[in-house]
């Protein structure tokens, strides 16, 4: 397991019990109570830390190197029945957006999402996550593909944003994702979106309309990564952290603001430290979502949708 800063005194008390516990295997001494003690103060240790976790430390417990990625969610939520389709039948296949068929809980699901990579060969492989056109022009074919055949649409949102190199924008970047927006919002069938690690910028957004958005608890959905826009204000990646709080960029933020609609519980100490039960619950969200809007008719399916996000952003002076 690797720890991040925040996480160093979790790390000192778990190495102290695995002490304890070589101790009382390789002796006669009886350490029963001093473990005891250790995994209390543990326990304690670790609800304190992450009941009052800042913005910027649930930015890095979405980037986390053990944090299961979208295939690995896909993999467990589908038990083995998903087929990866691939290209864009136009320019070529985007190896950072995946998409396909899958059942979950016994229901077909077109299940499109980016992936990062989980070492640094897979991640050069994968672009960390950042599509180019043709991977957006991708998700958009997978999605029509549902609509013809009314399977509902499963997308998993966990990019840095869309790749801004100049080649991405020679081929249509801006337009490739203002395009998936502008049909998203009209598909005449159900799409849930789960953020499950980073929710960045239009390259989040290009996947990321649905008439269920739900969050993972220690993730983010923002305009522009924390780092950005310290970058950009304060000429400095130093304030990020002052960055993050002013984003509002947590679930927390975004339910209350009411730009998503439900925060999925992660368990304690973050998605990677408990994959099986993760995995479940996503699994128990999406079908429940999937459950509230598979009687609804496409005109008020489409209405819906519609009126969600044109009330996004309303306020009164």
């Amino acid at each position: 397991m690797e720890y991040l800063d925040f996480e160093l005194p979790i790390k000192e008390l778990e190495d102290q019990l695995d002490k304890c516990q070589i101790i009382g295997q390789e002796s006669d001494v009886d350490v029963s109570t001093t473990c005891k003690q250790i995994e209390k103060k543990l326990e304690e240790t670790k609800r304190n830390i992450y009941k009052n976790l800042t913005a910027w430390q649930r930015v890095q417990l979405s980037r986390h190197p053990n944090r299961p990625y979208t295939l690995e969610h896909i993999t467990n939520l589908t038990n083995g029945t998903f087929l990866e389709l691939f290209g864009d039948r136009n320019f070529k296949d985007d190896k950072a957006m995946i998409g396909g068929l899958g059942q979950i809980d016994g229901q077909s699901y077109m299940i499109i999402g980016q992936q990062k990579g989980i070492n640094t060969k897979m991640r050069q492989y994968r672009n960390f996550g950042m599509a180019n056109p043709e991977g957006y022009r991708k998700a958009l074919r997978l999605m029509k593909m549902a609509e013809k055949f009314n399977i509902p649409v499963l997308t998993l949102v966990d990019t840095p944003g869309a790749y801004p190199g100049l080649e991405a924008e020679e081929r249509g970047q801006g337009e490739a994702i203002a395009r998936n927006i502008f049909e998203m919002i009209r598909l005449k069938t159900p799409i849930i979106t789960v953020i499950i690690g980073e929710g960045a910028s239009g390259g989040a957004l290009g996947i990321g309309v649905g008439d269920r958005v739900f969050m993972l608890e220690n993730t983010w959905y923002s305009v522009i990564s924390p780092e950005s826009c310290s970058s950009i204000l304060w000429r400095s990646w130093e304030y990020k952290e002052q960055a993050a709080d002013a984003l509002k960029l947590t679930s927390f933020d975004m339910k209350k603001h009411k730009l998503i609609d439900d925060i999925i519980p992660e368990p304690l100490g973050g998605a990677h430290y408990d994959k099986e039960t993760t995995f479940k619950t996503v699994e128990q969200y999406i079908s429940k979502a999937f459950k509230e809007l598979k009687d609804l008719s496409t005109a008020d399916l489409v209405a819906q949708r519609m009126d969600k996000y044109c009330n996004m952003g309303q306020f009164k002076e």
